[in-house]
């Protein structure tokens, strides 16, 4: 960032720990007793198993996020249940199957429930200010986060994809405003319990215009503009920890970290150690599903933790829900992870996962019928099902149906039980558009509703 864009960002902290004064509804909260814990998702667009270091990756230096894993919970067995990036959100915002409400495939723009809230308002209810930076595609047109539930939501700077401009006309990388945005956020709300959806373009395509200065940090100073595309991330990671130290809200901040599905693999992300990804020939692999994560919350999630159950993005709701000390919706189908992440609870949080995407407008590579059970994925193809052992076959390269039959009859009965609990779909070609985040530079501040 240049000196002159520095100083006119620290000028809008300083006076963003003044808003409260003046705008409504900036400091909201149940004003009682000891300050809850505050929550922060880091819902980090097309990340890849394989990008991180701490998952592997040995050109990405990532050191700042690999410090929240060391510091927390790497968790190897994360799933997103509704991929692509609509239903991820859409699944991981309500806590449940996006399948629940009839999306069953991307239909951007169908609307998510008015009758269950969002994580939003349900943090917003809990006593919570809820702020949300970044991609929403949630919902429909008249469903932006401002509307469910998100108090303090950025708006979106004028520009095209990374290329934005600040409100002096000067030009400004998206994922750097974004995290100006986070800290922003942060400081203005330190004295409050918060609740922080962030959730940036990063590292969504096209990239080819990732700032050099990012590219320049992989070895040989040759990276991608992938690669430094997750650099830049994992920067704006290190302001959010080095703002959270400064305030000594470290030990009173949960964060939770990963992808919406899994790598672009065109642009050169990573599902190492396994196969697929985005776009078609890719999508039926494990690698679409299957996302690195991280939860740090110090004090709290024993250091070095490697957690190796199942889970998903469905389990953030819960584990909000539960810092909160609110009961959990009825229809949410998530659970809370941290008695897993402190070792209370052993085994997987879910026996089973679940993916049903059948939408028959939607485009062919996004459908996916599959179960996963311990180390075992079954999988629909247009020949029948499949049969992998994920542990020794990462790749999906030795279809083991023939050699199992006692395991597919099994998965097949989970699999057609849970297809039978849910309505009838809504088509895609039905619905487009999405909630809206007006254009400009700040932020919507209301109160959610």
């Amino acid at each position: 960032m240049d000196t002159d864009n520095r100083r006119t960002f620290l000028k809008r902290v300083a006076l963003g720990s003044a808003a409260s004064t003046f705008l409504p509804g900036l400091m909201l909260g149940d004003g009682t007793g000891d300050k809850k814990p505050n929550v922060i998702i880091l819902f980090i667009d097309d990340l890849g198993y394989g990008d991180l270091a701490c998952f592997g990756n040995k050109r990405i230096p990532t050191p700042h996020i690999d410090s929240m894993a060391s510091g927390g919970a790497k968790c190897t067995m994360s799933y997103v249940t509704n991929p692509p990036c609509s239903p991820s959100r859409c699944c991981m915002m309500t806590g449940m199957y996006a399948q629940r409400f009839g999306k069953s495939g991307m239909a951007r723009g169908l609307p998510i429930p008015d009758d269950h809230p969002t994580m939003g308002e349900f943090m917003r209810d809990a006593g919570y200010v809820t702020g949300m930076i970044g991609k929403w595609d949630i919902g429909s047109k008249e469903q932006g986060p401002q509307h469910r539930g998100f108090m303090q939501v950025a708006k979106n700077a004028p520009g095209k994809h990374y290329d934005r401009k600040r409100e002096d006309g000067s030009p400004v990388y998206l994922t750097e405003l974004c995290g100006e945005y986070m800290v922003e956020f942060v400081e203005r709300n330190k004295d409050k319990p918060f609740f922080l959806y962030f959730s940036p373009l990063s590292i969504h395509s096209p990239i080819d215009k990732t700032p050099m200065h990012y590219r320049e940090r992989i070895p040989g100073g040759d990276g991608t503009p992938y690669e430094g595309a997750v650099v830049a991330v994992d920067d704006i990671v290190k302001d959010l920890l080095e703002t959270l130290k400064k305030h000594h809200l470290e030990e009173n901040t949960l964060i939770l970290l990963t992808g919406d599905n899994g790598a672009n693999l065109k642009a050169g992300g990573s599902s190492a150690p396994y196969r697929g990804g985005k776009f078609p020939g890719n999508t039926i692999y494990e690698g679409w599903v299957h996302t690195p994560t991280v939860v740090y919350w110090p004090g709290v999630i024993p250091a070095n933790t490697t957690f190796e159950g199942l889970m998903c993005t469905m389990d953030f709701y819960a584990t909000a829900a539960a810092v909160a000390g609110k009961p959990l919706p009825e229809r949410c189908e998530g659970k809370n992870l941290l008695p897993y992440l402190k070792g209370d609870k052993k085994g997987s949080v879910h026996e089973f996962l679940f993916w049903h995407n059948a939408d028959p407008t939607d485009r062919p590579h996004r459908n996916l019928y599959v179960v996963r059970w311990k180390n075992w994925r079954l999988v629909k193809y247009k020949e029948g099902w499949r049969l992998f052992d994920l542990e020794k076959d990462p790749q999906e390269t030795t279809d083991l149906a023939d050699n199992h039959p006692e395991i597919v009859e099994t998965l097949r009965k989970q699999y057609d039980s849970f297809v039978e609990t849910l309505p009838s779909l809504k088509p895609s070609a039905d619905y487009k558009g999405g909630g809206i985040i007006p254009e400009g530079w700040g932020w919507v501040v209301s109160d959610g509703k």
